[in-house]
């Protein structure tokens, strides 16, 4: 998120001297496991071969996924009416990466964790949050968000230089050709933030495919965001580190990869308008997007089946077949249904459909790459030692750290003195490609990460590992799409959202083009509105 702390960094005096690094040395065995996505379960998708089902049981609907994407489609078709509905999920809880954990001092995020504020033409999801209590009324026809949502101050700081400042953008010991070019920056994204293409419509909107298609814009996906910010003389190496942390932070993707229209679209798409809230202010909760991905599954008629592997889909005499294998039962069962919503990645889609539509392996093979990340969840007691500067906010970030930071699960607890805090960090995986950084992240051990964790944060805190009660790793392989050059705009994302037959219909962040909350919850609802064409 572009932050507001910008104004202020304008206005500052700052200064400061490096401080020495200090090197980890795990000193006991910190407690703790490897959790989340279902690795093993899912390549059985790959790796197995099982048996076809000898019954089907009849549906209206079937949804399978049960990220976002499923859950929004899932309540839209409840809300229309739609009770003969299953919904099959991998996992044994729905959610996606808006996944959660909770211990006996509080809720935690294992995936996303915020959502900022959105834009007002986005009718449905606001009539959403509205019905879940993120939005408790209107101000001269302007949204009033819920204070205990919206994130509280401090909202975060930044650790650069030996010291911890108030927000992210760098700012503390810049140089004066540096806060130039962040001047100049911040006024390019204002304008292309107001920008419109020739068609009229915005240049960079949420959804993404209610974007301009003009090629004055469109053209921005062709090239690097690296090449754009080098095209527009933004050479200062603390301003490539904060862009490159912001498309890091929401598409786990460098600025020398990532496509310059996305890295444009997420500093110019958010143009939110609320009576107590700006647009690039954030709604926030200890569990995270868990939150709202509890709003949508308590809303949904749906039998949600989790531990349910799909094997195969196929359109088989104006119905959909499909057999998924219970992981509980160990047995492989079949669902017949009118019509079928996919609301998972691309990347299992095209195994789950290979027998009838085998371009898609081709397709998704050589066009789509998917971030692997990891997030840890530290159980910390109090007393942990803090550098100079701002006190613990919300996010807290180092530059030119290993990963993105943490945030503090209980910021936004009304309480003053917390005995154990629970702080989330995030970090994207690297490696010579995307299927290596998952292969090497799957033969860690749970005390490899603990050290990796620790090694970039006793920097900011040297007594961390005394502090620490317990480390949980939630390792996400496929954890969102990357938006390389051509992704958006080209002609494979547009083939791959297209509905198969009457019956079968896409909904996921992959093919909308970029994962953030806005495009899942649209994916769902549109897909919900293709399903009632049909039924």
């Amino acid at each position: 998120m572009e932050r507001r702390q910008f104004i202020r960094w304008m206005m500052t005096v700052s200064g400061g001297l490096g401080l020495g690094m200090q090197a980890c040395r795990a000193q006991r065995k910190i407690p703790g496991s490897i959790v989340g996505a279902s690795a093993a379960i899912g390549h059985m998708l790959r790796d197995k071969a099982f048996e076809a089902p000898t019954v089907f049981e009849e549906k209206q609907v079937v949804i399978i996924g049960g990220g976002i994407s499923g859950l929004s489609a899932a309540m839209h078709l409840s809300k229309a009416g739609v009770d003969d509905l299953v919904l099959l999920e991998l996992e044994a809880y729905t959610g996606g990466n808006a996944a959660s954990g909770s211990n006996e001092y509080s809720k935690f995020p294992y995936g996303a964790h915020y959502v900022p504020i959105p834009n007002n033409e986005l009718k449905d999801y606001t009539a959403f949050l509205e019905e879940a209590g993120v939005i408790t009324g209107y101000e001269n026809d302007l949204p009033v968000y819920n204070e205990l949502y919206l994130c509280h101050d401090p909202e975060d700081r930044l650790y650069i230089n030996g010291k911890w400042q108030e927000g992210i953008v760098p700012n503390y010991g810049l140089g004066q050709d540096a806060r130039q070019q962040f001047a100049r920056f911040f006024e390019k994204m204002a304008a292309l933030r107001l920008a419109k293409g020739q068609d009229g419509k915005d240049a960079f909107a949420i959804p993404i495919d209610t974007s301009s298609s003009d090629p004055v814009y469109t053209g921005l996906d062709t090239i690097t965001f690296k090449q754009w910010l080098e095209q527009e003389s933004f050479t200062a190496k603390e301003l490539l580190w904060y862009a490159n942390y912001c498309t890091l932070d929401d598409f786990g993707t460098t600025i020398e990869l990532i496509s310059a229209w996305a890295g444009i679209h997420y500093f110019a798409a958010r143009k939110g308008k609320a009576a107590n809230a700006h647009y690039d202010d954030v709604l926030t909760w200890e569990e995270g997007n868990g939150f709202l991905a509890a709003q949508l599954r308590n809303r949904t008629q749906a039998e949600i089946r989790t531990n349910s592997l799909v094997i195969s889909i196929e359109e088989m005499n104006g119905k959909v077949e499909l057999s998924y294998f219970d992981v509980q039962q160990q047995k492989v069962l079949g669902l017949r249904c009118d019509q079928c919503i996919v609301a998972a990645p691309q990347f299992i889609n095209a195994r789950m459909l290979s027998r009838s539509e085998p371009e898609r392996v081709g397709l998704v093979k050589s066009h789509m790459e998917y971030s692997p990340w990891i997030v840890a969840n530290l159980k910390v007691k109090a007393g942990l030692e803090e550098r100079n500067g701002v006190d613990l906010s919300w996010d807290n970030v180092l530059y030119e750290g290993n990963g993105l930071g943490y945030v503090d699960a209980g910021h936004q607890k009304i309480s003053l003195s917390q005995p154990v805090k629970n702080l989330t960090y995030y970090k994207p995986l690297k490696g010579s490609s995307n299927a290596e950084a998952r292969k090497a992240a799957l033969a860690k051990q749970h005390q490899e990460w603990v050290a990796e964790v620790l090694s970039d944060l006793v920097k900011v805190h040297p007594n961390l590992e005394q502090q620490l009660l317990q480390v949980d790793i939630a390792l996400w392989g496929h954890a969102m799409i990357q938006p390389l050059p051509g992704w958006i705009w080209g002609e494979t994302r547009k083939k791959l959202q297209q509905s198969i037959g009457d019956t079968i219909h896409f909904a996921h962040t992959d093919i909308a083009g970029i994962s953030i909350f806005e495009e899942a919850f649209y994916q769902g609802l549109n897909a919900a509105k293709q399903v009632k064409r049909f039924l």
